[in-house]
């Protein structure tokens, strides 16, 4: 399995106090935009650490971080509404540089003595601003008297500002499009910079970090390496660690980092399902036993798998009997590496923001993660968890600096679950034989075509079907394989990726030519949403 993910008791023991300085870092307060992960990620795009926390936990993250400057992010809520978040008094009253988007603008344009009023036109989506004054968040990017896209989102609007504020830009329906205290060094704008649809907006947050907070823009995955080693031997001290193993890029890139940090105190259990892609567990072994030279115990529980699934159709059922599983063959194993205090997991940060609303309420949940909890409190454990400041390109970009090799590091996503939730219905293992088997030429011809790098995610389905077909002279009734290949920043939207036909062609051919049990091919053109990246 790839990491386990933390359980509601399992409390991240990272960062003892005093034991590492966080780096200069931007605190960005979030009110529930979908989109806030993407502020977080261009401000890193400029050499600056950022983290997200929800807007009633600023309090602690301030006394943690000592941000340097703060973004206050949109969200769904109106600013009129009972009981709607605001931001902590203190964002504006410390002297710190504040941007606040959309649902930012409205609450510090409110907390400030402005008003907010709804029942105006709303934008949605594309939109021009007209800039009528200069300003230092886009100082060299956009100039007075023109007009440039951006993407809104918003049916409330300010209607008048707080003392101290001018308007620097206008739209159709926001008045105060973008409106600054320059003086106090508050930004405000009524549009998103952080996605793709404002294309300069990555160009205005660079000036927000660098040139108006003065920031230094030197936060590099060498900057983290060496930190994070500090901060884990810190944390364990002369304590042993056990690692998940799943052969992943993420729970890898952590046993590594580990490993540098102290050594022979971690070892590694692999769990071996059976339900890896072809020759993958393979890889995994003989990268730790012989690259890096790490304690690595590796299990073989394939029959036991592939067993305990036999005749479960549901995509739920199956994922929390491989969950359940994983736990009991780890804990087994983990017993007899013997005197263990700190479990090590390979969580990320879209995995720590995910599991918390801004609210810190309860969110939907669309399906099980793909990774199993339980164990931190099951067996006693604190966690140390390395990657959980990163997002998945950081991770592989650590993964470079830390000396895994590209093939490797580049590997696209592959769920916990592994090949049972992309054969949808029963798991045996004549149909994984089947799957791997395509699976590997679909993977061989997406590297033969030079694409394997610009496509997210890549990979095949073996269908809960079977269809007619003729080869040679004979008449068959075989499975239905089906592609998927998807493009991505991030997992949480995707679109699927338009193969040249001669490609696509060839990928069937050989899949039918070389896969017996397969007649016919079918290629994956649904975006998320409306569906998953994973069928299952």
């Amino acid at each position: 399995m790839t990491k386990t993910p933390r359980t509601a008791k399992a409390q991240p023991t990272s960062d003892p106090a005093g034991a590492v300085a966080p780096p200069d870092t931007v605190l960005i307060i979030d009110f529930g935009s979908q989109v806030t992960q993407l502020i977080a990620r261009r401000v890193r795009e400029h050499g600056v650490h950022s983290e997200i926390v929800p807007y009633n936990k600023a309090a602690d993250a301030r006394e943690r971080l000592n941000p340097k400057a703060v973004i206050l992010s949109g969200g769904p809520a109106s600013v009129s509404a009972a009981g709607s978040p605001r931001a902590p008094d203190w964002v504006f009253t410390s002297g710190l540089p504040v941007l606040a988007i959309c649902y930012g603008q409205q609450t510090t344009a409110v907390q400030l003595g402005g008003v907010v009023e709804g029942g105006h036109a709303a934008e949605f989506g594309r939109a021009d601003i007209e800039i009528l004054e200069k300003s230092a968040l886009f100082d060299g990017v956009w100039d007075v008297g023109k007009r440039y896209p951006v993407w809104m989102s918003h049916g409330d609007r300010v209607t008048k500002l707080p003392d101290g504020f001018t308007v620097k830009a206008t739209s159709e329906n926001a008045p105060f499009a973008i409106a600054s205290d320059e003086k106090r060094r508050i930004y405000t704008t009524m549009f998103h910079p952080e996605v793709v649809h404002t294309p300069d907006g990555a160009k205005l947050l660079g000036n927000f970090v660098r040139a108006i907070a003065g920031l230094p823009g030197d936060w590099t995955m060498k900057h983290f390496r060496s930190a994070e080693i500090a901060r884990i031997r810190a944390q364990v001290g002369a304590s042993k660690v056990i690692c998940g193993l799943s052969g992943g890029v993420d729970s890898t890139v952590a046993a590594v980092l580990i490993h540098e940090a102290i050594g022979d105190q971690l070892t590694c259990i692999y769990v071996d399902h059976g339900l890896m892609r072809a020759n993958e567990s393979e890889e995994v072994v003989s990268l730790f036993r012989g690259a890096y030279n790490i304690p690595l115990v590796h299990v073989d529980a394939r029959q036991k798998f592939v067993g305990a699934l036999a005749g479960i159709t549901d995509p739920e059922h199956k994922r929390k009997t491989i969950g359940a599983l994983f736990i009991e063959v780890f804990e087994a194993e983990a017993k007899k590496v013997g005197g263990a205090a700190f479990l090590a997991q390979g969580t990320l940060y879209p995995d720590v923001i995910e599991s918390v609303s801004f609210s810190g309420g309860p969110s939907v949940t669309i399906k099980s993660h793909h990774n199993v909890g339980g164990l931190p409190d099951r067996m006693n454990l604190k966690l140390v968890e390395p990657l959980r400041e990163l997002f998945k390109d950081e991770v592989r970009a650590l993964g470079r600096e830390l000396g895994l090799p590209q093939a490797f590091v580049g590997r696209h996503p592959f769920p916990g679950p592994g090949l049972a939730i992309r054969i949808p219905g029963a798991i045996t293992e004549e149909k994984l034989a089947i799957l791997r088997k395509a699976d590997a030429i679909y993977l061989d011809e997406i590297r033969k075509a030079g694409l394997y790098d610009t496509i997210w995610q890549a990979f095949a389905v073996l269908l809960p079907v079977r269809t007619v077909g003729v080869m040679g002279d004979g008449r068959t009734y075989d499975h239905v394989c089906g592609l998927r290949a998807v493009t991505s920043t991030d997992g949480m939207t995707a679109d699927y990726f338009p193969f040249p036909h001669d490609v696509l062609g060839r990928m069937a051919t050989r899949i039918i030519n070389e896969v017996p049990g397969i007649n016919r091919v079918v290629y994956d053109v649904t975006s998320k949403p409306p569906g998953t990246i994973e069928w299952e």
